[in-house]
């Protein structure tokens, strides 16, 4: 389903235009117009989900079991030295199009225009507080 406000939408209904590099029945890949790295690629399901949240399990296996082919072939293409995978979910995760997709973000070397850095906190997540922690997803499942 479009949703007429998407951007991501619109360009899969081909109203606006994208440098694309994969397409089927479910997904749609295309350059992402900022670059953050050379290759910068997106990859979309092309039916309107707001987030991984919103998306019904086939439309994410659709999604999910193309992102290999497309990784394999940016590095195929630019020889990158990693590549990071990266989907943003709602707006204080960074999301600012309201559409699922996944970055794929080539990297080539320290100072390449992207950076991921997290603090790591061992010290105050014992194995019991981890196991814990664990035992609230599971029963949420």
């Amino acid at each position: 389903m479009k949703h007429d406000d998407c951007l991501f939408c619109k360009i899969v209904a081909g109203d606006i235009p994208a440098a694309k590099v994969y397409e089927d029945e479910h997904v749609l890949a295309f350059m992402d117009i900022s670059q953050v790295t050379t290759g910068h690629t997106l990859i979309i399901p092309k039916v309107h989900t707001k987030d991984i949240y919103d998306t019904p399990e086939d439309v994410a296996s659709e999604l999910f079991k193309r992102v290999p082919k497309i990784a394999s072939a940016i590095k195929k293409a630019f020889n990158p030295a990693g590549i990071n995978l990266l989907n943003n979910n709602e707006a204080p995760a960074g999301q600012s199009v309201f559409h699922l997709h996944i970055h794929l973000i080539p990297r080539y070397k320290d100072g390449d225009g992207f950076d991921l850095k997290w603090v790591t906190r061992n010290d105050e997540f014992t194995p019991e507080k981890l196991q814990e922690l664990a035992n609230s997803i599971k029963e949420a499942l």
